[in-house]
């Protein structure tokens, strides 16, 4: 019987969160739905703490994993990509910031499976050099609207807009399609391709809505596809690949 493959899972600090009293002890949350997107494609999720004070021990976690998968959350720091902050820019989460970095970039140089939605494809970018249009809305003319944010009474799996898939790309082939509507809850995008990240799709005003690495399996979208029932096609589809290749890459690496 063959292994399932461990997906680690990175958390947040609770204090990071709007309308979280910071008086309450300091904690490392997770949204269960990825945990659960994973276990439906037959992944054994792993939560990872965000140890960015203690690398060394940060590394005996991945090391141990098959696959790294960096959700959505809050923005990262523009320091990370040369950028002043924008006065949009509210609450930040340091250790995550560096947590993530550190372990994308080493799923990277390592190709270790990897999936990063929403935020986690702004730190693949991050990670490979990219930057963020920080607001949509104030910095990039001709943006459409990509902030249906539940706070604002938008259900999470809305469907905002239909993306344009690169049919040949990792992501176009998971998916099966040229075109499909997706969700969309956030106020940044990608301004600058990192080095080696390749865009795959667009939303109908040209933002780069997914991209990856070529030769291994690093797969990013803009898009929440936990959000939206396990069973369907594009969410099962897309968490299936990613652990499919979490799961070659380990056999791979026990042979």
């Amino acid at each position: 019987m063959r292994r399932r493959p461990l997906i680690g899972v990175t958390t947040q600090t609770l204090h990071a969160i709007d309308g979280i009293p910071e008086a309450l002890p300091s904690s490392w949350v997770m949204n269960q739905r990825y945990v659960h997107a994973v276990m439906a494609s037959g992944g054994v999720p792993v939560l990872v703490p965000l140890l960015a004070e203690d690398p060394a021990t940060l590394h005996e976690i991945y090391d141990r994993l098959d696959g790294l998968l960096v959700p959505g959350g809050i923005d990262v720091d523009p320091a990370y990509y040369r950028s002043p902050r924008h006065r949009h820019l509210d609450r930040l989460d340091p250790a995550r910031d560096t947590t993530e970095v550190v372990l994308t970039r080493w799923a990277i140089r390592d190709a270790k499976p990897f999936l990063g939605l929403c935020r986690g494809l702004q730190v693949l970018n991050i990670a490979l050099g990219g930057s963020l249009w920080q607001d949509l809305t104030d910095e990039r003319e001709g943006s459409i609207k990509h902030d249906y944010f539940p706070t604002a009474g938008w259900a999470r799996d809305h469907l905002a807009h239909p993306i344009e898939l690169d049919r040949t790309s990792q992501l176009g082939t998971a998916l099966g399609a040229v075109s499909v509507p997706v969700n969309s809850m956030h106020h940044q995008g990608i301004r600058e391709a990192g080095f080696r990240l390749r865009p795959t799709a667009w939303a109908p005003d040209g933002l780069i809505e997914a991209g990856e690495v070529e030769d291994q399996f690093a797969v990013g979208v803009q898009w929440h596809p936990e959000m939206f029932d396990p069973g369907a096609p594009s969410v099962g589809r897309l968490f299936g690949a990613f652990v499919d290749a979490a799961a070659r890459d380990t056999e791979s690496r026990l042979a």
